[in-house]
């Protein structure tokens, strides 16, 4: 596979690099972000994929997290894939910020005409590593994976229904049961029909409940988050967990909402976690 760069820039002894692809997963052009700590001259490292929320991009954690700092003290590589296929030309897929381009939901759709290109777990748990290991000095034994909003809900998703994978997850305001919520109806009701069986396989509270990750999972929550009782829910994540058997340490936090100021105040802690669990 074959990437194109659009631009690298020299961060912390490190260097961020903002890339494209062809995505066969997706049928056209993805954009992804790297960044390289300096121990990345050294041998491959491990990496952490971040996975963002709604109406966000490949730019979004990279400009606004402050993750590289502690990135590049750690020795972790930071992926940041899109959120979705962009300029597919389906009718629907843009206009509206909770569905569509934007709004991948990191699940491959089986519904028409959604099929045909919002593939986006195909793209991230497969396509997109392989890319990397190919292409930059990342430890494919070592991969972790986190998220934000819509992207939380990706991560803890995504690592439960592919621990061979994944070896750590963390999540920041995740939707942990879209089965449950407006936004979970709204995008999988179009993705993957009115298959409510199919809505469970995406879903971390019953995810959870069938196969636990087996390893410690880091949720932090922001008390202010507007979206925090109509969306997010995460007593319900908190519940499954207990009654699976699952380590969980949910953090609540005051005075905080759902923004990426919230995100920088505790990014560190999640680089961390991650990198305790990937050093073994």
């Amino acid at each position: 596979m074959t990437i194109e760069l659009l631009s690298e820039h020299g961060c912390f002894g490190g260097v961020q690099g903002f890339y494209r692809m062809e995505s066969k997963a997706c049928g056209g052009p993805m954009r992804f972000a790297v960044f390289q700590p300096p121990q990345a001259r050294e041998g491959r490292v491990p990496v952490l994929f971040y996975l963002a929320g709604l109406t966000c991009t490949e730019e979004t954690a990279t400009m606004k997290a402050g993750a590289q700092r502690v990135a590049a003290e750690l020795g972790l590589m930071l992926v940041m894939p899109d959120t979705s296929p962009r300029d597919t030309g389906i009718e629907g897929a843009t206009g509206d910020w909770e569905f569509g381009e934007g709004a991948g939901f990191y699940l491959d759709a089986t519904q028409a005409p959604w099929s045909a290109r919002f593939r986006m777990e195909s793209h991230v748990v497969h396509e997109l590593p392989a890319l990397v290991r190919e292409h930059f000095p990342a430890d494919p034994g070592r991969t972790g994976i986190t998220g934000h909003s819509m992207g939380g809900h990706g991560a803890l998703t995504l690592a439960l229904r592919h621990p061979q994978v994944f070896r750590s997850v963390s999540a920041f305001a995740p939707i942990v049961a879209p089965s449950q919520v407006p936004w979970g109806h709204k995008a999988f009701s179009r993705y993957l029909g009115e298959h409510h069986r199919a809505w469970a396989g995406h879903d971390a509270c019953e995810l959870v409940r069938q196969r636990p990750f087996g390893r410690p999972i880091l949720v932090d929550q922001g008390l202010d988050d507007k979206f925090l009782e109509p969306q997010l829910q995460p007593e319900r994540f908190e519940a499954a967990c207990a009654e699976a058997g699952q380590a969980l340490t949910l953090r609540r936090h005051a005075g905080y909402d759902h923004g990426y100021y919230f995100i920088a105040s505790f990014i560190e802690d999640h680089l961390r976690h991650h990198a305790a669990q990937l050093a073994d």
